[in-house]
């Protein structure tokens, strides 16, 4: 099997100081968890960004302000930084693509619509052939988000068209309420489904993440941990850090006989 990729997914657009009061917020606050989690094993961070009251922003200069704190964090180790492009719920097309301007080694492409909680997540295909424009015309590595079986045949179907091209670096999002949950079945049927030339990584949402984090593991893909997914060490206790989840992969993988990969050998196997 491949060495293990850990990506930490530090913020999210979905929780805040009084949910989870470890949760990074500020540049100042990605950039200590940043290099925190990379020190821990971590080799790519997933990245949304917040505004000066924390709220969800898709705005450059916000982002700008992160990657640097980030990257002067992580010197001499700096991770993929992998942004985001979906943004909170409900945010329109152009500001979700915005960021990219800043040129980032890689970053979100969502396959698809779905229920998310109460609210609507909307992917559609139009929306689909913009990113993919976009993310070819500026060289960034995309990693294609499958929050639903039907996302699968969406990918299949752009591959079809010609919009997206190989290799596909995927990650399966689940335990989305609104969307497909985190049972095992879902994981293999996934995994048998997707196309030649893909790899792939999971992250399980709350519960699900250290169960799927595992069988990931021992299937040969990989995997996302971090607050965004799930502000819980187990049931009842509250995560400390990132840098607390991302340890208990790297301690598991190394139990079960999987290298985990350094950014460097994380940086050859998905941006080359």
């Amino acid at each position: 099997m491949e060495k293990l990729i850990i990506t930490a997914a530090i913020t999210g657009a979905e929780l805040n100081k009084e949910q989870c009061a470890v949760l990074p917020l500020t540049p100042e606050e990605q950039g200590r968890a940043a290099q925190d989690a990379v020190a821990a094993g971590a080799s790519v961070i997933h990245l949304h960004v917040r505004d000066s009251q924390g709220r969800p922003s898709q705005q450059v200069d916000h982002f700008k302000a992160a990657v640097e704190a980030i990257r002067h964090a992580c010197r001499g180790n700096e991770p993929i930084i992998q942004f985001s492009t979906g943004g909170a719920v409900g945010e329109s097309l152009s500001n979700r693509l915005a960021p990219l301007a800043l040129k980032p080694e890689m970053a979100s492409f969502n396959l698809g619509t779905i229920n998310f909680g109460e609210e609507l997540f909307v992917n559609s295909f139009s929306d689909m052939r913009a990113f993919s424009k976009e993310f070819q015309r500026l060289g960034i590595v995309p990693e294609y988000e499958i929050y639903d079986a039907g996302h699968v045949d969406n990918l299949k179907k752009l591959i079809r068209e010609g919009v997206l091209k190989a290799p596909f670096h995927c990650q399966f999002v689940l335990g989305v309420p609104g969307a497909l949950s985190g049972d095992l079945s879902n994981l293999n049927f996934l995994v048998q489904s997707l196309p030649a030339q893909s790899t792939w990584a999971v992250a399980g949402i709350g519960k699900y993440e250290l169960p799927l984090a595992i069988h990931s593991m021992l299937m040969g893909g990989h995997v996302r941990v971090g607050l965004e997914d799930n502000i819980y060490y187990s049931k009842g206790v509250l995560a400390k850090s990132n840098a607390q989840l991302v340890e208990r992969i790297v301690r598991i993988a190394k139990e079960i006989g999987r290298p985990v990969a350094s950014v460097q050998e994380a940086k050859q196997m998905i941006l080359s």
